[in-house]
């Protein structure tokens, strides 16, 4: 079964359905993942929206 490094700490991990925290190796990984997210330490490029209204604009389909 091949492995790969976990995203957060490197160590051996699996893609597996046994590995309910994939693509991390464990919980305590995934949850440092999503508070870095959560503390904008992660960001996805791209022009930020400048005004809210903005959204009102989209159709709802772009929510899903």
């Amino acid at each position: 079964m091949p492995s790969y490094s976990c995203p957060q700490c490197q160590q051996p991990s699996s893609l597996t359905t046994e590995n309910p925290y994939r693509p991390f190796c464990s919980h305590r990984c995934q949850l440092i993942d999503l508070g870095q997210w959560a503390a904008e330490e992660h960001k996805i490029q791209g022009a930020p929206l400048t005004d809210l209204d903005q959204l009102d604009a989209l159709p709802p389909e772009a929510f899903h």
